[in-house]
């Protein structure tokens, strides 16, 4: 599962790419992405598109959460038939998060990280879900916040990632089309984007 990622997606870019982009996120920092840390994420809205910071961790189903009550969240999703996440895969609740590569735990101790990138400089967005105000401890010495949360859904892996991991890759979307089925299509249209992304559009790297 994807739990580290990078991303370099100026706010123009973004802009150039959706048109009417309401900036909620203020200046961006490029950078890696780690779980429970902030980064930008696109939703929709009646006006266009909507570019806001959220926090990396869906809500966990309840079972989860430690007996102190703190919840971790869930980075990656996979079972959409779960009554958990079937509320939020309405138009609403999906969102595009953008990435320049991402990162997978290569096979032995003490490897490394292989990186995945696109081919080309196209934009590059996970296929994301977002929770607007949802309040849960994630860490104890917080306690209770409220916080936009976003996590982004996996499938089986291409070719290219099935090497490093063999289970699963994130559902990556670059097609102007596939970003507009993705945020507004009904569920049984846009759940077809739960797919690899075709392998002669991605390489890997590899820690000097």
């Amino acid at each position: 599962m994807c739990n580290l990622y990078n991303q370099t997606t100026a706010v123009e870019a973004m802009r150039r790419l959706f048109g009417q982009l309401e900036n909620r996120a203020g200046n961006i920092e490029a950078g890696d992405v780690y779980p429970d840390r902030m980064a930008p994420v696109v939703t929709r809205s009646e006006e266009g598109h909507v570019l806001r910071i959220a926090r990396w961790g869906l809500p966990s189903p309840p079972q989860y959460h430690s007996k102190s009550g703190i919840d971790r969240g869930v980075t990656n999703v996979r079972n959409t038939t779960s009554p958990h996440w079937r509320r939020w895969l309405g138009p609403d609740n999906r969102c595009l998060v953008p990435l320049t590569r991402f990162a997978e735990p290569r096979p032995g101790k003490g490897s490394g990280n292989a990186w995945f990138e696109l081919m080309d400089d196209r934009p590059a967005f996970f296929a994301g879900l977002w929770v607007p105000d949802w309040s849960s401890i994630r860490k104890l010495k917080d306690g209770e916040t409220t916080d936009d949360l976003f996590a982004f859904l996996t499938c089986d892996p291409n070719a290219v990632v099935k090497p490093v991991h063999p289970k699963a890759m994130p559902v990556i979307l670059t097609e102007t089309g596939e970003l507009d089925i993705w945020l507004n299509a009904p569920w049984s249209e846009a759940k077809e984007m739960q797919r690899p992304l075709r392998e002669e559009l991605l390489k890997m790297t590899l820690p000097d």
